[in-house]
């Protein structure tokens, strides 16, 4: 697996359709749900995409957005792993990476996302809190969650 954590602009054109076609792919065709994905915060200034290539695939993706774009805090969406490649922890591998990343970027920083409800037992091995009630995201539940402060690398083995 090769990892690459880019800004808007290192994205070439390729990667950046590769990105966004996997999105699409899970996001709206296999959940079945159609959302305003093209938020404008894919090229935001301290945006950056993680892009997980597998034999020359892109097949696991993550956003890592910057403190006061969409929370108050750092905070990493749009976590997707291709269909095709599921199965052998690349999910869990996606995350570590992500949270390294984060920390990297905005070294002690607290995390927030917006889960979906599905996943809270997913995101708490990973020292992710619930700080809000259920909500109904573009028809989805979703809760946000939360870790206080960003947590040492070695602590990524879930």
């Amino acid at each position: 697996m090769q990892w690459q954590c880019l800004s808007f602009e290192q994205l070439d054109t390729q990667q950046l359709y590769q990105l966004l076609k996997l999105r699409s792919d899970v996001f709206v065709v296999e959940q079945e749900c159609a959302y305003p994905d093209l938020d404008n915060h894919d090229c935001n200034n301290g945006t950056y995409h993680l892009l997980g290539i597998r034999d020359g695939e892109l097949v696991a993706y993550l956003r890592l957005l910057p403190p006061g774009l969409t929370y108050e805090d750092v905070s990493i969406g749009r976590v997707v792993t291709a269909a095709s490649a599921r199965g052998d922890g690349l999910g869990h591998q996606l995350l570590a990476q992500g949270l390294i990343e984060a920390e990297r970027l905005w070294p002690s920083h607290s995390i927030e996302i917006g889960a979906q409800s599905h996943l809270q037992h997913y995101y708490q091995k990973y020292g992710f809190t619930a700080c809000s009630d259920e909500y109904l995201e573009d028809g989805i539940p979703h809760i946000d969650m939360r870790i206080e402060k960003a947590i040492s690398t070695k602590n990524l083995g879930a």
